[in-house]
């Protein structure tokens, strides 16, 4: 199942590691659920990452060869799966794991090297190039400076407006 083929709209955050995807995220994930929207988010880890920790009962039995381990309580449940993959998981692959009926839609942190619909986030103190000129999936770019482009440009410290962005591309609303 690709992006495309996805039951839900999905929408990118790509940038290079700290321009601020994360926080931007977090500043906007809490004015989109004001408006009502489920929203799932898929972040992409560049190294090795745990969920789990060392003394816990989970860590111990996945440590002592439990391919996947579903934790749960009444609050929540999370599963790990071990996998043997020697490159990163393609996201088509990742959101066929995502449970649509409790999303209106998904959000990605990362991919930046796949194709689906992306928003840009830059910061000119970084020193980066633009990913846009080479990724035509990129619909709009968020920023901290003005930039010349035929994109729409997005003020990084205005959440309120990519929220709004988000909300018209995916929802039309």
């Amino acid at each position: 199942m690709s992006s495309s083929s996805f039951p839900l709209p999905v929408l990118g955050f790509a940038a290079w590691s700290g321009t601020g995807k994360t926080t931007l995220l977090t500043r906007i994930l809490p004015l989109l659920g004001a408006r009502g929207l489920r929203v799932a988010v898929i972040k992409h880890a560049h190294h090795d990452f745990d969920i789990d920790h060392p003394g816990k009962d989970s860590h111990t039995l996945r440590k002592a060869g439990a391919g996947q381990m579903l934790i749960a309580s009444r609050r929540r449940w999370a599963l790990m799966v071990e996998s043997e993959h020697a490159s990163d998981p393609q996201l088509s692959d990742l959101l066929e794991r995502l449970d649509t009926t409790r999303a209106d839609l998904v959000l990605v942190e990362g991919f930046k090297h796949e194709h689906f619909p992306k928003i840009e986030v830059h910061r000119a103190a970084l020193g980066k190039p633009l990913l846009h000129p080479d990724d035509s999936d990129i619909i709009a770019v968020v920023t901290d400076t003005p930039l010349q482009t035929s994109l729409p440009c997005l003020d990084i410290d205005d959440p309120a407006a990519v929220a709004e962005f988000v909300m018209r591309h995916c929802l039309q609303a």
